[in-house]
């Protein structure tokens, strides 16, 4: 199929587009209109993004949304990939994709992308997609902001001893955090690429 007259947009700068959007989505993957409005509507020129397919009649035929992966800043989380129902089979998937990964890489100035899938994986794999372990898009690092001034006392004040003239011994040191990497229990496969 010649894919001409079809264009990717930016969801948020064409907010014609929400309500029909949230119905493609929607049959997909059934979720309170007011939730799906709500992650729609927070579409933006950073992250989140999300990107819709519409053909020359104007009409909305796939949705993608881009995600933030805090530990992964030079990658986004691609999510909610879809085409509609009565579309598929005609390679729009792979066009959107393929646009999608131009616009990572061009607009956000990304190096790569992940994405998890549950019955697609050879269809990601076409498309260069190799696998990889599970992923939060939620973030799991611990920041310290220690620093030797922080544990000094004021005015360098050394507390005593009541009822002698002995100095206090310094406290102990704070225990440092524990940072436990998560293990995240999913039945989805976890896929990523390097943008070339």
């Amino acid at each position: 199929m010649e894919h001409k007259g079809l264009q990717v947009l930016q969801l948020h700068r064409y907010p014609q587009y929400l309500k029909p959007c949230c119905k493609l989505i929607n049959e997909e993957w059934p979720r309170s209109e007011t939730a799906r409005m709500m992650s729609l509507e927070a579409s933006c020129d950073q992250l989140p993004t999300s990107l819709i397919l519409i053909n020359a009649d104007r009409i909305i035929l796939g949705h993608c949304k881009l995600t933030p992966i805090p530990s992964i800043p030079n990658s986004c989380f691609i999510e909610t990939v879809v085409i509609s129902k009565s579309m598929r089979g005609q390679k729009l998937g792979t066009f959107l994709m393929k646009e999608v990964e131009k616009y990572c890489k061009n607009v956000l100035k990304l190096e790569m992308v992940h994405l998890s899938t549950k019955g697609q994986e050879n269809f990601y794999a076409k498309l260069g997609y190799e696998f990889c372990a599970p992923i939060s898009i939620y973030g799991n690092s611990v920041v310290s902001n220690n620093s030797s001034k922080d544990s000094e006392t004021k005015n360098d004040v050394k507390p005593t001893i009541i009822g002698t003239n002995k100095t206090a011994p310094p406290p102990p040191p704070m225990p440092q955090p524990v940072i436990v990497q998560s293990t995240i229990k999913t039945s989805k496969t976890y896929m990523f690429k390097y943008l070339s």
